[in-house]
């Protein structure tokens, strides 16, 4: 295996801190003088920092140079054409990425599932140098609580993907789920290690979210950094995946009643989802300064309508056209979304090679028209937690309070035509389901949440969506064997240990 590529095998570090290109180096554990680098706060602040900026940017190097994929930001793209809600007028970048055709899930050599597990373990290997060496570094106890609990946030927020990706299904109904999910490594010290069980990654997940939410770091420097209140944002989303209701109802509602992260008005929905500084909901961000990141790969020169890109003038995104009839006339996420595009009601910039077509999107803008293609990546929000809390009761049979709490949600997308829900059973479900479809559009959980609630992927009940852009694949069954990446074969050449392949 090459020495700078990290993978299970492999335990890295950073070296520097996030304000430069090459920010995030690679080596094995033998050939980092660890002590020597990592003595003081100012040191492990710098080298979290390296985490959160590799989460939205393409480096360069061998070890994690991929078209389309800025970093996190581009497996939430990726996995959101793994669904039927996000779609293309034609195949493109992403037919040849191998996400919505799904054929880089289930080939071992396929570059992009070679990204999604390299990235988040990369992302794991430096939180686990950061947790390992934080107790014994120079700097006040303050800092040290908070570098600790954003690293374990973090090395959380990655489990929970790979877990999702390379496993089956969590089942609470078929505890322990003692199917196969990834290597489990809780030490910069661990290589080569076994995969262990979904239900184990699930344990390791929810451990470390309690101990960083244990230590109750309330203060952040800006909205790329993670809070107690993300990390209870994301105990209640993995609750959710776990059919843990009790749990998913306990932390969405910490996060509701802190009142930090109030839902955001019509106008602030309207101005692009780029700046987070602006958007009170805004939990977590991946926020690129305009200097930074690839203004051609971003997230947003992918998806925001006027990003100047080849790919972006010529392939606009869409939205399931029969999903977008639903959405009221009066709800504000219906101007996301524009049906019959015209020079009038979807100005574009002055570019002759600029295409509109039907259910494009305007969710997305750039953050400076003309300048970079980037803004700021949402990775939570508060509507999430809304939208958590609603399906977690309406589980738990509280019709009542799942009424209640969606109706929060939605007068305030459509403040002059929200109707309380008086619906129970199944057809709430569905109805929390249709927003949270529609509320999260674009970043990065149809996929996921169709895998989670067991459902088909059915893109032939969608009236606009172009079969050529995905290869023809139209539909795959609850329980396919596609549903489960493939472990990249790499990482099985490299370790020994790691178990049979996935079926």
């Amino acid at each position: 295996m090459k020495k700078f590529i990290i993978f299970s095998s492999v335990v890295g570090m950073l070296l520097a801190s996030g304000c430069k290109k090459d920010y995030l180096q690679t080596t094995p554990t033998d050939k980092v003088e660890g002590d020597i680098v990592f003595t003081t706060t100012t040191n492990a602040n710098a080298a979290l920092n390296g985490i959160y900026r590799y989460m939205f940017e393409r480096t360069t190097t061998t070890t994690s140079n991929a078209q389309g994929k800025p970093g996190v930001a581009g497996i939430l793209l990726g996995i959101d054409f793994m669904g039927e809600d996000l779609g293309q007028a034609n195949a493109t970048w992403f037919t040849s990425t191998g996400e919505g055709n799904y054929v880089a899930a289930r080939t071992d050599t396929h570059a992009s599932n070679l990204y999604y597990y390299r990235t988040f373990f990369r992302m794991i290997a430096n939180a686990n140098y950061i947790i390992d060496k934080i107790d014994g570094v120079v700097g006040t106890d303050a800092e040290k609580s908070r570098i600790k609990a954003e690293a374990l946030t973090l090395r959380a927020y990655a489990y929970s993907y790979l877990v999702q990706f390379y496993g089956k299904r969590y089942d609470a109904g078929a505890k322990p789920n003692s199917q196969l999910a990834v290597p489990l490594l809780l030490s910069s010290t661990d290589s080569k290690k076994p995969r262990v069980s979904v239900e184990e990654v699930y344990a390791a997940i929810v451990a470390d979210l309690d101990r960083a939410i244990a230590l109750n770091v309330t203060t952040k420097a800006n909205k790329s950094h993670a809070d107690v209140w993300v990390a209870k944002g994301l105990r209640a989303r993995v609750a959710l995946t776990m059919q843990d209701y009790p749990n998913a109802i306990k932390y969405a509602k910490d996060v509701i009643d802190g009142g930090q992260y109030p839902l955001m008005d019509a106008t602030a929905y309207q101005s692009g989802f780029n700046d987070a500084t602006i958007i009170s909901e805004m939990m977590w961000a991946m926020m690129p300064t305009l200097d930074q990141g690839d203004g051609f790969g971003s997230f947003f020169a992918q998806i925001a309508y006027n990003a100047n890109t080849s790919y972006m003038r010529g392939t606009p995104k869409r939205i399931n056209s029969a999903l977008y009839d639903k959405i009221s006339a009066t709800d504000v996420r219906k101007k996301m979304w524009e049906a019959a595009p015209t020079a009038a009601n979807f100005p574009l910039p002055t570019i002759a090679t600029w295409v509109r077509q039907p259910y494009m999107t305007r969710k997305f803008s750039v953050k400076v028209v003309g300048g970079p293609s980037l803004g700021d990546v949402p990775v939570m929000r508060s509507s999430e937690m809304y939208l958590i809390l609603a399906e977690a009761y309406a589980l738990s049979q509280q019709d009542a309070s799942a009424q209640n709490t969606l109706y929060t949600l939605v007068s305030k997308r459509d403040p002059s035509g929200a109707v309380k829900s008086t619906s129970t059973g199944t057809t709430l479900l569905n109805e929390i389901y249709f927003n949270r479809r529609i509320e999260l559009w674009g970043e990065g959980f149809r996929y996921l949440d169709l895998k989670r609630l067991n459902l088909p992927l059915d893109r032939t009940a969608v009236p606009n969506y172009v079969g050529t852009s995905v290869a023809n694949v139209m539909q795959i069954p609850a329980g396919d064997v596609r549903w489960q990446f493939f472990i990249p074969r790499v990482e099985i050449e490299a370790n020994p240990n790691i178990g049979p392949q996935n079926p």
